[in-house]
């Protein structure tokens, strides 16, 4: 049994295809194929079930490949107290972010890090929650920016920042009039909000209280990027709730739409969570480092009452 093959077995326990699995391994298939059948016939075991399609692990598999992905987190670590000691930030580092921080964060902290820490490679990837988790659990990431707290058992969150919720209100919005807005004044029937599978999205119904079967069935709208629910506001179809960070990006006549809410302020906590095998923890330090530093001056709230970014049924 090899690294290697455990690697290979991974892949294809992931792709459920030979041809997918060896394009990611960057080997050919019949190279792949062959190293998987000697692991399999090393043991006299059969890894899959290669009848079905797509293929399927079969009941021993299973167990061989929550054990593959021990070893080679485990292996994965000698490479870190090697870096450690050597004092060495770098190698390839695979971050997920959320579609509402990714735009607006990764501006401003990207630059920042890849110039004092030129050796490390990021691979950056936008996807939801269910998403990042998946793949941090199943190795796929190394770390997630995600609004938290998700409680999930196998993985860490340190908090990088709290990011506010603050109103988007045109003219002739009933609430127009206001200078500061109430979590009171919310009617989810004239808000603006994310589609579905957006944590964001989850953040506003539970500030607001509701359900989905609350909502009014003639007249529903919802979008899948906070800059859409920005122009749909502007022609009158609402009000909408953005993400603090979301309003520095905004034009000065638009700026003047912000209300912001009475302390202490709805807000979303945003965490970089990673698995607790804390594999690459030195890069997760330095990214962690970075972005705190960058957003203390951009973030300057103090009181806020944090809304949770799970479904209500989750709480």
């Amino acid at each position: 049994m090899t690294i290697t093959q455990l690697h290979y077995v991974l892949a294809v326990a992931q792709y459920k295809n030979f041809t997918k699995a060896a394009q990611f391994c960057n080997v050919t298939q019949p190279t792949l194929s062959m190293q998987v059948q000697k692991l399999e016939d090393a043991y006299d075991i059969q890894i899959f079930d290669r009848s079905k399609k797509p293929i399927e692990l079969t009941a021993v598999g299973r167990k061989i490949v929550a054990q593959a992905k021990k070893i080679i987190a485990e292996a994965d670590r000698i490479n870190d107290i090697v870096d450690i000691e050597k004092g060495f930030i770098g190698g390839e580092f695979k971050l997920g972010m959320l579609p509402t921080i990714m735009p607006t964060l990764l501006p401003m902290f990207l630059k920042s890090f890849i110039r004092r820490y030129p050796k490390v490679k990021l691979k950056i990837e936008e996807l939801n929650t269910n998403e990042l988790t998946n793949r941090l659990k199943d190795g796929h990431l190394d770390a997630a920016i995600a609004a938290t707290p998700l409680g999930i058992q196998h993985l860490k969150e340190r908090v990088l920042f709290f990011e506010p919720f603050v109103g988007y209100i045109t003219p002739n919005h009933r609430l127009n009039d206001k200078t500061a807005i109430e979590v009171s004044d919310l009617d989810i029937n004239d808000i603006l909000i994310l589609e579905d599978g957006h944590c964001f999205r989850e953040g506003v119904l539970n500030l607001c209280k509701t359900t989905k079967e609350q909502q009014k069935e003639a007249f529903q709208l919802e979008s899948g990027s906070i800059e859409m629910l920005v122009k749909l506001a502007n022609e009158g179809m609402g009000m909408t709730l953005l993400p603090y960070l979301n309003t520095l990006d905004l034009k000065l006549v638009e700026q003047k739409n912000l209300r912001f809410f009475k302390t202490p302020s709805p807000a979303r906590e945003v965490s970089l969570i990673y698995s607790k095998t804390e594999l690459k923890i030195h890069i997760i330090d330095a990214i962690h480092e970075t972005i705190s530093g960058i957003i203390r001056g951009a973030i300057k709230f103090q009181d806020v009452k944090i809304i949770s970014p799970l479904p209500k049924q989750s709480l």
